[in-house]
């Protein structure tokens, strides 16, 4: 039996004793054997490798997006024929009707309103979820249901425990990754990880406030140190460390800025490539709408999504946001909602036939939606007040059902109605369509083991292809 000094492990006598090019090819492996974000085998039969996340912060209208309702058009301006929630965030009025029509479209003939034209052409691929309701009004608690799965505490993110749980294809990128985030309602706890492992957080790619032509991994290059120095550098920083946390016990903490290093220096390799779109066409700027004005902040957004999810990258949210509430309309609806859907429905609706043209939609999960609905009833004289109580998002691609419309809201869509879909289930289906058993995915911290569905969670078989 081999007897080490105290403080000189198992790790270190091997790479001690390694020498030449066998020494290099030992470091490699063993760096691979430890790398926290290598890829991990899925809990059960995957449909999807990877995630992108399509976040429409604010709160799209559900009646006047992807929700038709008859009897709220037949009934404006009549009072709503039911009770309101017991907490309501604004003073409502009388039903107020959609100012825009709705087509049906595809072999489905599902309908999608006007303001969607383009996504509506890709209605076959795509998963209505028209059920789906949360528990909080507010933006801030809404959004952290949504993202955290608890609008009360700091909880590790979506992102954060499919990057837990399964790891990334890309070593030399983070497994998760997050374009231009709000830092409103939550900022960093949207994409934290909270008390899982640091190399869960998600890495932020500019923020809301700022253009996405103008975001980009900064000081990603060195003018001034070689690579092969600040390989030397690196090296002699984690020997310090390592000799600290092996006499020591181990520090996560200690291991996790360690890994960030090493992350860091990998990704100059890849990231000024991935951050450079000269090589796209222009029939590729021109489908998601990065010539046109009205789309190409968010055409960029979307285009940088699929360069890292064809590179390996695990999880990916791209926000349509700006410094204040984008899609958030108590008045001005018709105009708002106007805007904003003019400013994604090209991005969008190019992002996923690309996907489709390369070969990854069938195995990429695509969410789209806000952190709640908005109310059948009138704020004002032309808006509508936010509604967790029911709502619509759409999946598309990683094994859902497309042409398919799960769920349905009440009569006028004020609340879940038909095979209601909480918060958690959404989250439950998401990870099992991933290959992640929600109830096996855990994490055991302060004494009790924590997972994002906390105690509740049911998968919507119903919508997996």
């Amino acid at each position: 039996m081999t007897v080490l000094h105290p403080g000189y492990t198992r790790r270190r006598m091997l790479q001690t004793a390694a020498a030449g090019f066998g020494g290099m090819v030992l470091n490699a492996l063993l760096a691979s054997e430890t790398n926290p974000q290598r890829a991990k085998q899925s809990q059960v039969p995957a449909r999807a490798r990877r995630m992108v996340f399509l976040f429409m912060k604010g709160g799209p209208s559900h009646v006047d997006t992807f929700d038709p309702k008859p009897l709220l058009d037949r009934d404006h301006g009549k009072p709503l024929p039911f009770d309101l929630p017991e907490v309501t965030f604004a003073k409502q009025g009388n039903l107020l009707k959609s100012p825009w029509t709705f087509h049906r479209h595809g072999a489905s003939g599902l309908p999608v309103s006007e303001l969607f034209p383009l996504t509506a052409q890709h209605i076959d691929d795509l998963c209505l979820l028209r059920s789906v309701h949360g528990t909080n009004p507010a933006h801030g608690g809404a959004a952290l249901k949504l993202h955290t799965g608890s609008d009360q505490f700091v909880r590790p993110s979506f992102g954060s425990w499919i990057t837990y749980g399964l790891g990334s294809e890309n070593e030399n990128l983070p497994a998760f990754i997050t374009i231009c985030p709000t830092l409103a309602h939550g900022g960093v706890n949207n994409w934290g990880a909270a008390f899982l492992p640091s190399h869960c957080q998600g890495t932020p790619i500019g923020n809301a406030s700022q253009s996405a032509s103008q975001v980009a991994v900064q000081h990603i290059a060195n003018a001034r140190t070689s690579a092969e120095l600040q390989r030397e550098q690196l090296k002699l920083i984690t020997g310090f460390n390592r000799d600290f946390n092996d006499s020591t016990a181990p520090d996560p903490v200690l291991e996790g800025r360690l890994n960030s290093y090493e992350l860091a220096f990998r990704m100059q390799a890849s990231m000024p490539e991935l951050q450079d779109f000269s090589g796209e066409s222009r029939s590729i700027r021109k489908l998601y709408g990065i010539d046109d004005p009205v789309t190409e902040d968010f055409g960029r957004q979307c285009l940088m999504a699929r360069r890292f999810l064809e590179r390996g990258v695990r999880f990916v949210q791209v926000t349509h946001s700006d410094s204040h509430v984008q899609w958030d309309q108590h008045s001005n609806l018709y105009q708002g909602h106007t805007k904003n859907a003019a400013e994604v429905d090209r991005p969008i609706a190019g992002f996923l036939a690309d996907l489709k043209a390369r070969g990854l939609l069938e195995d990429t999960l695509v969410l789209w939606g806000g952190e709640f609905g908005r109310t059948p009833t009138v704020q004002g004289t032309d808006g509508r007040d936010h509604n967790p109580h029911g709502f619509s998002m759409w999946m598309a691609g990683g094994g859902v059902k497309g042409g398919f419309a799960y769920g349905a809201t009440d009569d006028y869509g004020y609340y879940a109605a038909e095979n209601k879909m909480h918060v958690h289930d959404l989250h439950a289906t998401a990870l099992h369509l991933l290959g992640l058993d929600h109830e096996q995915l855990t994490y055991r911290y302060a004494g009790r083991d924590f997972r994002l569905t906390d105690v509740e969670g049911r998968v919507a078989k119903a919508i997996v292809a």
